[in-house]
């Protein structure tokens, strides 16, 4: 069977009615597929996800994520019903205006309290503790995963879809460039609660409330991560001048509920080395999701992304030798 006869099997047992429509919809860069249901009842989400159907649920961190967020009153898609067996979850449908409609829209004039509603959203995500032996705060940003990050990037990015630029003879001195950043960002005395992903495609507004989806990556970092992948978006570029209060109001937030110890220049001189990080693992993946996927629905974010790098290479020495071996793709950004 299909994955939509396999949905319409799910919903039809779960509603006891046919549905009158299923449309798949535009999904992230990952083997989920999400699909529109639209039925007597209304109007809903279905996720087919191969990770579900290959677990169960006591274990499948979706569900895991989503019990936490919701017990911590942030705002997710409810649940409606499941079927491991076949890795289905139907979702309430929160509609689909994103954070990234606002720009060029009527609404952007909003967007500065928007941000920082959302900026409030996020520390309170961060301010969620629990159980270190357990999913999601028993994994974090170590040294392997922010290392898996930047060789996926030499290897999909470099070594693929910029192979005609780069000199491969390079890679080694930029990988020892990229070894000494990723220690400088693994500090587990800061570590918070990240979502991994926050970005304005993940960020629905719907009844004119920020509802956080992709959520099921959650592992602990820097709190500084889900700042940069909100306000350095691969998808959107802010206003320089909104982009410097938003890191000012982060940390101020986290201050006061007492989720930081560092000072502000420190927040900011880790932002920028995060930044750096979060910024070439996006490369990384938009060009595996091009050149290996096919998928050309994510290439256009390249250009906007490495047009960040320079910023974070000019400002810190950490980052010089990587910025100048890098030169060959930055010219022009």
């Amino acid at each position: 069977m299909t994955i939509q006869n396999n949905i319409a099997t799910f919903f039809t047992t779960f509603f006891c009615s046919a549905p009158l429509s299923i449309v798949k919809i535009q999904g992230d860069a990952s083997s989920r597929q999400y699909f529109r249901i639209v039925g007597t009842q209304g109007s809903f989400i279905a996720c087919y996800d191969p990770v579900f159907q290959a677990s169960s649920p006591g274990s499948y961190t979706f569900l895991l994520i989503h019990e936490l967020l919701l017990r911590h009153g942030i705002s997710v898609p409810d649940i409606k019903t499941v079927d491991a067996r076949k890795g289905l979850l139907l979702l309430e449908d929160c509609g689909d205006f994103l954070l990234q409609n606002f720009f060029a829209s009527p609404e952007e004039k909003s967007l500065p309290d928007r941000y920082r509603e959302i900026i409030d959203l996020l520390v309170r995500l961060q301010s969620i503790q629990g159980d270190d032996t357990e999913i999601p705060f028993s994994i974090g940003f170590d040294l392997d995963k922010l290392m898996f990050e930047f060789d996926f990037f030499i290897e999909h990015a470099l070594c693929d879809y910029f192979a005609s630029v780069f000199d491969k003879r390079s890679i080694g001195a930029l990988r020892h460039e990229f070894e000494a950043l990723a220690e400088i960002l693994v500090k587990p005395q800061h570590f918070v609660l990240n979502h991994r992903d926050f970005h304005s495609r993940n960020i629905l507004i719907h009844q004119n409330r920020p509802v956080i989806i992709d959520f099921q990556d959650a592992r602990m970092g820097l709190p500084q991560y889900d700042a940069v992948s909100l306000i350095k978006d691969s998808y959107v570029k802010l206003d320089p001048a909104l982009g410097e209060e938003l890191k000012a109001y982060h940390y101020n937030a986290l201050c006061s509920k007492k989720l930081c110890t560092m000072s502000f220049e420190e927040y900011l001189y880790y932002f920028d080395i995060m930044a750096f990080q979060r910024n070439i693992k996006a490369i990384g993946t938009f060009a595996y999701q091009t050149r290996v996927k096919k998928n050309s629905a994510f290439e256009h974010s390249i250009a906007p992304t490495l047009a960040y790098l320079s910023e974070y290479i000019n400002a810190r020495s950490e980052l010089s030798a990587a910025g100048k071996l890098l030169k060959p793709l930055l010219d022009g950004y």
